[in-house]
């Protein structure tokens, strides 16, 4: 087998025993690897209605088989789990070099099932596995953690770490994962599965290498994709000024949510907290996962009081979102000291800012009263109480460990109405894009099997004219506030683009890759020949191994739908006036899809992909 080794780490916490499984070549081509691979490997071996806080909750470390090529984006890693915070298949992609670390270890990838008496480090060095204890380490931010497990295995090569905050160890329902403290496995509260199973850190080091199919022709493609990167204008935007290069444009346009999804547009707001004033006053130097051209990290320092902070990661766009706009927050300072404390604390900063300002909501609106803020001052813009909330959720102290649960269960607690006022659908919290300003996204939204999900396919370069496969029937110039029509185009952008949480590929790195490369990058690495009719159906088998769990976790149709906020316009901005047709967005999809009236996949396009035994087994259910 090229490119992979064929095998994967499998460790029970419980009993302390690892052994490596062999995975076949056909289940990976079928699969890709990656969160595919995943989704496939959990329904072969565990029960859907397990509870996702328990040892039987497997953690899944899952690479795709273009993790050692050195391709431009192609090292990140998925985990996955059922979600804590939503109940449903789980999953989150993560950059960095541990996925080509692993694999230099002699992994494709780690199971882990079980708990732990007492927290370990689980420990992959050169095809050596360990768990070591970890009493010191509990209690200890991620950063203080990584820090720690690096030099308590110092040596000729450092280890890569995976590891959790205090936000993990208390179970927050969107802790995260944290990388060598710039990359985070963030969404659906992975760091809490982690922290149930009383895994502080995986640390994995090797030197082994894989052999690929054709290393010339591998060579050749990686110039070839570094030279539409560098010729590619978003790609620019991404090194010049982060993912908050966006901010400025995607005010304009109506995409940007402001005021707890409220308002349409917030130029001021933008003007403070957006990528260009962000790298004035704050960039030191730009960062990049393992051997990428583009270099969208941001490396920052905040010299100035009240909001001082050393050099380190800066804010993402989805942060400088999430603690900006969306709380009518034009502090960047104060947006910096969140970043820092949510990355510390192991919280994901999408589902935090989500919950803080479904705080601020019902604080303004009497839903919540002085005694259950207490002491807080919450309020729009006021920064102060901003960062002194996230650092009680990240601690569950008082409102903080209400809004720990996350928005839909917070929500449900607070009563009084608060439900009305989340933007959640399947309880993951909708990233910081508006789809009353493009409607394929907000189909993308209701239909993503993790729930409200950006990243699970290639909609939103698409739909907005960042990137053009016209040669796959995509057009060059869809209408972003019609629903009509988008069903298909969804449908056929999540087959092409899921593939990017399978192989592990970077959706920005993706954006300049041509249409083919994806295919060369495998002929080239595994030798294999897959024509596009094939990537498109494995793309389809994915998404459907993933709805299928998903069924059987207890979706339901009605899980399929728009919060009430999205179906309510804005006022003003690039998307004053539009909503979203859900009833219209669904009924295409279903029928492009090929699902029943009830949303599960219809036995005739299980077996059109050759999920027969999923089809049985959803029968069965």
């Amino acid at each position: 087998m090229f490119a992979l080794h064929g095998r994967i780490l499998e460790v029970d916490l419980e009993s302390g025993a690892s052994r490596p499984l062999a995975v076949p070549e056909d289940k990976w081509r079928r699969y890709l690897g990656g969160a595919g691979l995943a989704a496939r490997l959990f329904f072969e071996n565990f029960d859907p209605g397990l509870e996702p806080l328990s040892g039987d909750n497997p953690l899944m470390v899952m690479l795709g088989p273009l993790a050692s090529s050195g391709l431009a984006g192609a090292s990140r890693f998925a985990v996955c789990a059922k979600s804590p915070l939503t109940g449903f298949w789980g999953e989150s992609s993560c950059g960095g070099n541990f996925a080509p670390e692993l694999q230099a270890a002699g992994y494709d990838g780690i199971v882990v099932r079980g708990a732990a008496r007492q927290p370990v480090v689980l420990l992959v060095d050169d095809g050596r596995v360990s768990l070591e204890p970890a009493a010191e380490l509990w209690g200890r931010d991620s950063y203080d953690t990584i820090d720690a497990v690096k030099q308590r295995y110092r040596g000729r090569r450092a280890v890569k770490v995976l590891a959790i905050g205090g936000a993990g160890e208390r179970l927050v329902r969107f802790a995260a994962a944290c990388h060598d403290k710039h990359d985070f496995a963030g969404r659906c509260g992975m760091g809490a599965v982690m922290g149930a199973k009383k895994l502080k850190a995986i640390a994995v080091r090797g030197t082994g290498r894989v052999p690929v199919a054709d290393a010339e022709g591998l060579k050749q493609l990686r110039r070839r994709v570094q030279g539409r990167i560098k010729e590619s204008v978003p790609a620019q935007s991404l090194r010049e000024m982060g993912t908050n290069s966006t901010m400025d444009l995607g005010m304009m346009t109506g995409d940007v949510p402001i005021k707890n999804w409220t308002r349409g547009e917030a130029l001021e707001i933008s003007a403070e907290i957006g990528g260009p004033t962000m790298t004035e006053k704050f960039l030191v130097r730009p960062g990049a996962c393992w051997r990428c051209p583009i270099a969208c990290r941001r490396v920052m320092k905040n010299e100035q009081s009240p909001w001082r902070m050393a050099e380190g990661p800066g804010p993402e766009y989805e942060t400088a979102a999430s603690f900006g706009s969306l709380l009518e927050n034009a502090d960047a300072g104060s947006i910096l000291r969140v970043n820092e404390l949510c990355n510390r604390h192991g919280l994901d900063t999408i589902s935090c800012g989500a919950v803080v300002a479904l705080a601020v909501e019902c604080a303004e609106r009497g839903i919540l009263d002085a005694g259950q803020l207490d002491g807080l001052a919450l309020g729009w813009g006021r920064a102060e109480a901003i960062v002194e909330l996230v650092e009680r959720i990240a601690r569950r102290q008082g409102l903080g460990d209400v809004l720990a649960e996350g928005s839909r269960r917070a929500a449900q607690r607070i009563g009084g109405g608060a439900e009305r006022l989340t933007c959640e659908i399947k309880g993951l919290d909708l990233p910081m894009h508006d789809p009353r300003a493009f409607h394929g996204m907000g189909l993308a939204y209701m239909m993503s099997n993790r729930g409200a999900c950006h990243n699970a396919h290639l909609v939103h370069p698409i739909e907005q004219g960042i990137a053009t496969w016209t040669e796959l029937g995509f057009s060059d110039n869809y209408d972003g506030q019609s629903s009509a029509g988008k069903g298909e185009l969804v449908k056929r952008a999540e087959d092409f683009g899921v593939q990017c949480n399978s192989l592990s590929l970077c959706v920005f790195n993706m954006w300049c890759y041509g249409s083919r490369d994806p295919l060369d990058a495998l002929r080239v690495t595994c030798g294999w020949d897959v024509d596009m009719d094939e990537y498109f159906t494995t793309g389809a088998r994915t998404w459907l191994i993933k709805r299928a769990l998903n069924c059987l976790m207890g979706l339901r149709a009605e899980d399929d739908r728009l919060p009430e906020k999205i179906l309510t316009p804005v006022p003003d901005g690039g998307a004053a006036g539009s909503v979203p047709d859900e009833e219209l967005l669904r009924r295409e999809y279903y029928a492009a899809r090929g699902l029943d009236a009830s949303g599960r996949p219809t036995a005739e396009t299980l077996a059109a992909v050759g999920l027969e035994d999923v089809a049985g087994r959803l029968q069965g259910a």
